[in-house]
């Protein structure tokens, strides 16, 4: 059964919806693990061990987006192999990565059990909930390498159009977390420690599965341990273009740790509220992310085959299909606002608060699928330095003077949580100029 999309030939409206809803589907799934950790958490063990747990998001991710920024290099080397048709090297790239993905999942492991207490201190988590925030988030960097081996696993499978196995494998992986979870906090009372072990639990068994899917290969990806090593050039590829997206990613959770520092100023009630409405603000993130990754992918492809033209459409259809699913998930979740943030929590307090985030935040994010759908393409095309300094400068920079310069004369919720439509629009600006200019570039080259 053949599982490879062909992206360089035929419509595309069609081929970047099969590839973008999959992946939709799967982030939204990865997402909802966290989910269903807050809202077991919260109806079980109470609102501090909601807060305990919606509480290390921003953080988690400042400390594990540096890596996963990798993946999009892996992604981009693979589909501009297959593009140029250079099999050797296609290979070189998925061996490089999975062997990158196992030493480095390692490597959070030390650095977030170590660093865990500290960065949450750091945070001003409050004082009710750290402890078992430290927990948590000592037990979930614990199946670091076994995410990390998933995340690079599937960015090889999308590199050549399948997105449904890395759905498939999800599936599996969120039922058995979710049942892990009921049995270790409901039967056994473990609270936080249950969802954090329950979280682990299924990042093995999606690694396991992604590595099977890929030993089962027979096509260029298939991967063979008697190869696993470190191919100088495949890993110099996916640093040109991974580090920059992983600095880009790892800047822009700074941002969101020094925002999460704030809100958990405002007390327990805020953070819970956050820590509910947040897994839907995600949910939106990954319908914008696989249109994203679609971008990326089809351009990658393309430019491999010197198809500019085509390169230019893929971006065009992807940015078109994210703003359309953006904006109706959001409206969706804000015109269920009442019975969805009580998923996660009865407190008409938290309740209260998190309609206002959702306000603020996720009924206006679709104004981000322009900038992230045009960093997106120009990856594709081997531009990846550019849309990282522009979406720190919009995006990070100017949070950060907001929260040190604006906030303070304030001191409101509601002013706090401005500056991610502000930001957005800022970084929208620089983006869409860089776009054309790059794409001047690549135009002059190929003449």
């Amino acid at each position: 059964m053949k599982r490879e999309m062909d992206m360089l030939n035929g419509s595309l409206w069609d081929k970047i919806l099969l590839f973008a809803l999959p992946m939709a589907l799967s982030g939204m799934l990865q997402q909802l693990f966290t989910a269903a950790d807050a809202a077991v958490v919260g109806r079980f063990a109470g609102k501090a061990a909601l807060a305990a747990v919606g509480s290390n998001t921003a953080l988690v991710n400042l400390i594990i987006n540096m890596f996963i920024g990798l993946t999009v290099g892996t992604s981009v080397l693979v589909a501009r192999h297959v593009g140029s048709g250079e099999r050797d090297k296609i290979s070189k790239a998925v061996h490089t990565s999975i062997t990158v993905a196992a030493v480095s999942g390692v490597l959070l492991v030390f650095i977030g059990c170590a660093a865990s207490r500290f960065m949450l201190e750091w945070m001003a988590t409050p004082s009710d909930v750290i402890d078992l925030a430290t927990i948590y988030l000592r037990i979930y960097f614990c199946g670091m390498p076994f995410a990390m081996v998933y995340n690079f696993g599937v960015a090889i499978l999308r590199s050549v159009g399948d997105t449904k196995r890395p759905l498939v494998i999800l599936v599996i992986a969120g039922v058995v977390n979710v049942i892990f979870n009921l049995i270790f906090v409901i039967v056994f009372h473990m609270h936080v420690i249950g969802v954090g072990v329950a979280t682990v639990i299924s990042n093995i068994l999606s690694a396991i599965l992604v590595i099977y899917y890929l030993l089962k290969e027979t096509g260029d990806i298939k991967l063979e341990p008697q190869k696993l090593s470190i191919d100088k050039p495949s890993l110099a590829g996916i640093m040109r273009i991974g580090i920059p997206a992983g600095l880009q990613n790892m800047v822009f959770s700074l941002s969101n740790v020094v925002i999460q520092t704030s809100i958990n100023g405002f007390g327990s009630t805020v953070v819970s509220a956050g820590a509910a409405v947040v897994n839907f603000e995600f949910l939106a993130w990954f319908i914008i992310s696989a249109f994203v990754s679609a971008a990326t992918t089809f351009v990658s492809q393309n430019y491999g085959a010197q198809k500019l033209d085509r390169c230019k459409r893929a971006v065009r259809i992807s940015l078109g299909w994210c703003i359309i699913f953006t904006i109706v998930f959001d409206v969706t979740c804000f015109i269920l606002r009442y019975p969805l943030i009580g998923i996660f929590s009865t407190d008409a307090g938290v309740i209260e608060v998190g309609i206002v985030r959702m306000k603020y935040i996720l009924m206006l994010n679709a104004i981000a699928c322009i900038y992230e759908v045009l960093s997106g393409g120009m990856r594709g095309l081997g531009y990846s330095l550019s849309p990282a300094i522009f979406t720190v400068l919009g995006v990070c920079v100017l949070r950060l003077a907001w929260v040190y310069t604006v906030f303070p004369t304030t001191q409101t919720f509601e002013s706090l949580l401005a500056v991610y439509p502000l930001s957005w629009i800022a970084t929208n600006i620089m983006i869409v100029t860089a776009y054309f200019v790059v794409m001047k570039k690549v135009r002059r080259r190929q003449i």
